[in-house]
């Protein structure tokens, strides 16, 4: 093939390649706008153990923002918006979104978790694990423990909630206190499951790892001891003793 036959062959296949490119970008510049949301998912990562928001109730949210992403045109969705609106629903932790290839918009959401119920004649909430207040909505049905009196979000938020993470964390007593009564911040009383229990008295809070090692001590050896005493109170408030109150 001559020098002259090659640049022309080349400069065509240049044209058509160029072609080929312009014939691309024109047809997605007509079809991408065509593109719709086929659905949404949701994806609860922790679904298998509690789901306190449920999808449809995710939709009516989002439709009553404006938001609901399905069939209408990917280049009019608001991924941020749909985030932001499920992030801020006061049952989910954090919510990620996405589009897929299949035109699908997908969240990825985790839920709030309860660590305690603060419990009161004219208002009921949780504290999260976040120690955070969260709404005692009655999708909520974990068992945690219950504190009432004269509590406050400072106090539950804090020292009662360091009681509570510790609680669920001990093999032992997570499945033995049942609540906390504060009747002062210095006089706190522990309740615990099962029937004629004795009322616990720990005192101020601070100190109960070593209070309740020392009840725990009282209940295992000394429960032969005092097995003909039924005892409605034990107070653990002094170094070294268990005081039981009849």
């Amino acid at each position: 093939m001559s020098r002259t036959a090659q640049i022309i062959w080349q400069a065509a296949g240049v044209s058509i390649v160029a072609s080929l490119l312009i014939a691309a970008v024109v047809w997605a510049g007509q079809t991408e706008p065509n593109l719709r949301c086929s659905s949404i998912v949701y994806i609860y990562e922790d679904g298998n153990k509690r789901m306190y928001v449920s999808e449809n109730e995710l939709n009516r949210l989002l439709t009553s923002q404006h938001l609901y992403p399905v069939e209408k045109p990917l280049s009019s969705i608001s991924l941020q918006g749909i985030e932001r609106t499920i992030q801020n629903h006061p049952m989910i932790r954090t919510a990620e979104c996405y589009l897929t290839p299949r035109n699908e918009v997908k969240v990825r959401i985790t839920q709030r978790v309860p660590l305690l119920r603060v419990q009161q004649a004219s208002n009921t909430y949780f504290i999260d694990r976040d120690r955070l207040v969260m709404p005692a909505f009655s999708t909520v049905k974990d068992s945690v423990l219950v504190v009432s009196g004269s509590v406050n979000e400072s106090l539950a938020s804090t020292q009662i909630a360091d009681f509570a993470e510790w609680l669920r964390g001990n093999s032992y007593w997570r499945g033995q206190v049942k609540s906390v009564y504060v009747g002062t911040p210095h006089m706190i009383y522990l309740y615990l499951h099962g029937p004629n229990q004795p009322r616990i008295v720990l005192g101020e809070i601070h100190g109960y790892k070593q209070k309740l090692a020392k009840l725990r001590t009282f209940l295992d050896k000394g429960s032969e001891a005092t097995a003909d005493k039924h005892y409605s109170e034990l107070d653990l408030r002094f170094k070294g003793q268990v005081i039981g109150r009849n």
